[in-house]
């Protein structure tokens, strides 16, 4: 069985004069990220392996998602197919992994995230929102054969929010 959660960044700034890549989380993407990897530990789902897009609003994000559940780095790793908005490069990209992972986590971007929730999850997603979190388990032994499988979990910060 294969499982993947996928992480869209936190709110990003555009308040700095920066390409796509170099922009900044905001003060709210830094909680938010904090409360979903928060409420995410509470579901006890250990993590393979973790990879981020090399954008830095993705990679800060997934660097205090994965701190609050102690994950260990070696098993991290950032790949530049990640900084996708259609979701085909990620598609190719975890299609293409080692079927000995059996948990990964992704840290990227929307629409392509938004995309292959819809595409691989049974539970229809509108918009996946910056810092939301979606948890898919799919009945395979290797990732190459994924196609659809069950929403487990679906985590938005909005839900999280006490102010």
């Amino acid at each position: 069985m294969k499982q993947i959660i996928l992480m869209r960044h936190g709110k990003s700034s555009w308040e700095y004069d920066v390409s796509d890549k170099d922009r900044p989380l905001k003060e709210r993407g830094i909680r938010d990220a904090h409360l979903v990897a928060r409420k995410f530990i509470d579901s006890g789902v250990k993590i393979d392996a973790a990879f981020s897009s090399p954008a830095n609003r993705a990679l800060h994000t997934s660097m205090i998602f994965l701190r609050i559940l102690n994950y260990d780095l070696d098993d991290f790793g950032v790949k530049e197919n990640l900084y996708d908005f259609s979701g085909n490069s990620v598609s190719d990209f975890v299609k293409s992994l080692d079927s000995g992972l059996e948990t990964i986590v992704i840290f990227g971007h929307n629409y392509a995230f938004t995309n292959l929730a819809n595409r691989w999850g049974d539970q229809y997603i509108e918009n996946l929102p910056t810092a939301g979190l979606v948890q898919i388990q799919f009945n395979e032994q290797d990732w190459s054969n994924i196609q659809k499988g069950s929403t487990k979990q679906i985590i938005f910060p909005k839900q999280l929010r006490t102010t």
